[in-house]
């Protein structure tokens, strides 16, 4: 029997609880629907900004007070920001939930973007830039994200650019705030040991102040691809390559999850057989795909000596196609399983409950039970996985980035333009 009940607020808000009696703490969470694709051209990070700006002191708290009070019921406080959400996120014993609560809606409702911290904050944040360039992971990832969504919202990075962050204000923060951060766009999840009329009753007081209108529809996403290699003094070649995936709406995205998976999510993946056991050509490689409310982009991340790139980049594509048109079901079989453990682990944490319901409402206005799931995981057949797989190589023109040394990366290039045609 489902645990999960759901109300919503007159304001718009919505509150989702799942009562997990063998629990005694309790995780709360606060999302809203809003993210990087919100920002306009001069608000470039403005979202992850805000997120941080929002425990810098509020008008009965300093951030240090904050701090403290959370952490006197022995609780945890803080914070992430995507393409499309922003989530703040708190956890503490069932029986400390109206602190929590009031922390949150304080932080959310009368933050004061001190200037003084915002100068701070706003450095902190170029401190954490610079950390990511540092990171050839991070760099290709967002070469190959900018490649395929090239002069939109979704193509930037989340963090922004030093220069866009150092242009903050107190009254740009507040003008975003007021825009993004309203009632019907909001979710409030929480699980573990709570009481559902409690949490909507402190909910509907706390909140009541935020505003009741829907901000304005992002911008669509327009995938369109490209190559991107950078020359950096690396020991190693850092590539990404993929193709334009699907949203969390299409009814193939179950099939996408399967063929994922049986591709580059595991250790019996093809891709980490063939390309790392079978002929040793990287320590880590893996496929993934994330989906956004109106696109997706699946892609295939490996690193390699800069003297074995060209014969990944092949073989890799190699086992792409031949998984695309020979994928087995036992293949499938084990897929499923990974997909269903993965599910399954997520309904055994407090905090990832809380995080899956917000998801969930956020695209689809509703949450769905476990039983749903796993039947449309259990209905995918290696006919399914096999026509899922073809969609996402053969459907759009493929995104190439690469970061390393020189010696080499022409090659990659030039290999990356035979895949795709100019």
């Amino acid at each position: 029997m489902s645990t999960t009940r759901l109300t919503t607020l007159p304001s718009g808000l919505t509150v989702v609880t799942d009562a997990m009696p063998h629990l005694k703490t309790a995780s709360i969470q606060v999302s809203f629907g809003v993210g990087g694709r919100d920002e306009r051209p001069d608000e470039h990070g403005i979202s992850h900004l805000l997120e941080h700006m929002a425990f810098k002191g509020t008008t009965r708290r300093t951030p240090r007070g904050l701090a403290e009070e959370i952490e006197a019921v022995g609780g945890d406080l803080n914070a992430a920001t995507a393409s499309e959400s922003t989530s703040y996120f708190a956890k503490v014993l069932g029986e400390d939930l109206p602190v929590a609560i009031d922390i949150l809606a304080d932080i959310l409702t009368d933050p004061q973007f001190h200037p003084e911290e915002l100068v701070k904050e706003k450095n902190v944040i170029v401190q954490e830039i610079g950390a990511a360039e540092d990171d050839p992971d991070d760099v290709v990832l967002d070469h190959f994200i900018a490649e395929a969504y090239p002069a939109q919202p979704l193509g930037r990075t989340i963090l922004g650019t030093p220069a866009a962050v150092r242009s903050a204000t107190p009254d740009k923060l507040r003008a975003y705030m007021g825009r993004s951060y309203s009632a019907p766009r909001a979710v409030v999840s929480a699980a573990g040991a709570v009481d559902h009329d409690r949490i909507v009753e402190a909910i509907g007081r706390a909140f009541e102040v935020l505003p009741k209108d829907a901000p304005p529809a992002n911008e669509p996403a327009r995938y369109r691809g490209g190559i991107s290699t950078v020359a950096r003094p690396l020991e190693q070649t850092n590539l990404v390559f993929g193709f334009e995936g699907l949203s969390y709406r299409e009814p193939d995205i179950y099939a996408v999850g399967v063929f994922n998976n049986l591709l580059g999510g595991g250790l019996s993946s093809r891709l980490f057989q063939e390309v790392r056991e079978e002929r040793g050509l990287c320590y880590e490689i893996h496929s993934f795909h994330w989906s956004y409310s109106d696109t997706g982009i699946f892609g295939i991340s490996a690193g390699t000596d800069p003297g074995d790139a060209v014969d990944l980049v092949n073989l890799t594509m190699d086992v792409l196609n031949a998984t695309v048109d020979g994928a087995t079901d036992a293949e499938v079989g084990r897929a499923k399983a990974q997909m269903k453990v993965g599910l399954l682990g997520a309904l055994e944490s407090s905090a990832s409950r809380t995080d899956q319901m917000a998801r969930q409402i956020l695209v689809f206005g509703r949450t769905f039970a476990l039983e749903e799931i796993v039947a449309k995981i259990d209905a995918v057949t290696v006919e399914d996985a096999r026509a899922a797989g073809a969609r996402l190589v053969r459907s759009s023109p493929m995104t190439f980035a690469a970061i390393g040394p020189k010696r080499g990366l022409d090659k990659v290039r030039k290999l990356a333009e035979q895949f795709r045609p100019t």
